[in-house]
């Protein structure tokens, strides 16, 4: 296990493998830098006909030049070396994916757990998918060590990579 300047034990806080495809706690977001023209966004996703790719949730915001669109793959390994072959530019994060509560407002339920724990909530968007008839939505936060903490501690079930896999 890793080890901080002053001893700290990195590893102690949550226990995973932390190779990537494994049981590694988020899921990662592929944002790619589309032409904004006609057609771009269909030719970008007929990439992944013929491969095990399948798109989980996306997200586009749209510029006067480019547009930008946020992916999540159920493959992300097989998905990247698709956009990389497709020459775009593409930038990688890491979000963690969670399966909503049954309450009358679950996000607010989100909201006030992130709140407590004083983590910013940056981007969330829901995948097409869903586990145990539940609502899996995707969120980008500026504390993902504090996010994942917080929100398992308060009962929030996190999807890993696998699972979001077995999803797709």
């Amino acid at each position: 296990m890793s080890q901080g300047s002053e001893g700290e034990d990195f590893g102690a806080v949550i226990d995973f493998e932390t190779a990537r495809g494994r049981d590694y706690p988020t899921i990662r977001q592929f944002t790619v830098f589309l032409e904004n023209r006609v057609g771009a966004l269909n030719g970008l996703l007929r990439r992944f006909r013929g491969s095990k790719v399948r798109i989980m949730a996306l997200s586009i915001s749209d510029a006067a030049e480019c547009s930008l669109l946020r992916i999540i793959l159920s493959h992300p390994e097989q998905g990247r070396e698709i956009l990389e072959r497709a020459g775009l530019a593409i930038i990688e994060s890491d979000l963690i994916a969670i399966e909503l509560p049954m309450t009358d407002q679950p996000m607010l339920d989100v909201c006030t757990a992130l709140l407590r724990a004083e983590v910013n909530l940056l981007q969330t968007y829901t995948l097409m998918v869903q586990k145990r008839e539940r609502t899996v939505v995707a969120l980008m936060v500026d504390n993902i060590d504090q996010a994942q903490i917080t929100l398992a501690t308060n009962g929030f079930g996190l999807i890993t990579e696998n699972e979001l896999q077995d999803l797709g």
